[in-house]
């Protein structure tokens, strides 16, 4: 039974190494060669100056502290923990993908995201998502976790053409981010996973509380369904 054991754990392990230099071993060289590509094509401290010097910059004081815990737990809960990478959730995406059959979910970083945004299209390759892996080590190295969160907030996609938390709130609501209440926070968090399919002028209000409702986690649960029992 034992020699059985090794003689199948030893095909199994060929066997990984051919797939390894068959397809991933190219894929992160496809990866690092765009990652190096787009480095040197957008020098990132001078986008970060663009980025602030645009007239609709919020700095992170000025972001309600309730809108980056609830952005926090949309999109990265383990932001303050990991180096710009998070394992777990990489893992977790990558097992959903293969049981669905296609790349339906990344699970990118903000710092990840961050670098998106900045620097490649959003298409769904692996090329491009591991070009994203090496990009946003750099970004961590560069910037403090606060840093980070600001320029993200700054730079996202809220879709019809508004780019950035107050721009977004702006058009939205017609309010500046501090005045959101929490379903109106909510629903421009809920809008970056998808800024033309789930931004509030076209996502139906009684699915978007269904669906924030059911992404929180336990400790906001109770503060969200009294706030929305009175609305």
């Amino acid at each position: 039974m034992r020699k059985l054991f090794n003689r199948i754990f030893g095909i199994s392990f060929f066997a990984f190494c051919i797939v390894a230099y068959l397809i991933i071993l190219p894929l992160l060289c496809q990866g690092y060669e765009l990652y190096k590509d787009a480095k040197n094509s957008v020098d990132l401290d001078e986008m970060v100056v663009k980025i602030k010097n645009d007239e609709s910059f919020i700095s992170i004081e000025d972001i309600p502290s309730e809108y980056i815990d609830e952005l926090l737990i949309s999109e990265d809960k383990r932001f303050y923990r990991h180096l710009g990478v998070d394992m777990f959730a990489i893992t977790r995406a990558a097992y959903n993908d293969i049981k669905l059959g296609y790349f339906a979910q990344g699970g990118s970083t903000i710092t990840q995201q961050l670098a998106k945004n900045i620097y490649f299209s959003f298409e769904k390759t692996y090329v491009r998502k591991i070009a994203e892996l090496f990009m946003a080590f750099d970004i961590e190295r560069k910037f403090t976790k606060n840093e980070i969160l600001e320029l993200y907030v700054n730079i996202s996609y809220f879709g019809e053409n508004c780019y950035g938390l107050r721009e977004a709130s702006a058009h939205y609501f017609g309010l500046h981010p501090k005045d959101l209440n929490q379903i109106q926070r909510a629903a421009l968090i809920w809008t970056i996973k998808s800024p033309n399919n789930y931004n509030p002028n076209v996502f139906d209000p009684e699915r978007l509380k269904d669906t924030i409702l059911k992404k929180l986690n336990v400790s906001l649960r109770n503060e969200y369904i009294t706030s929305l029992c009175m609305n």
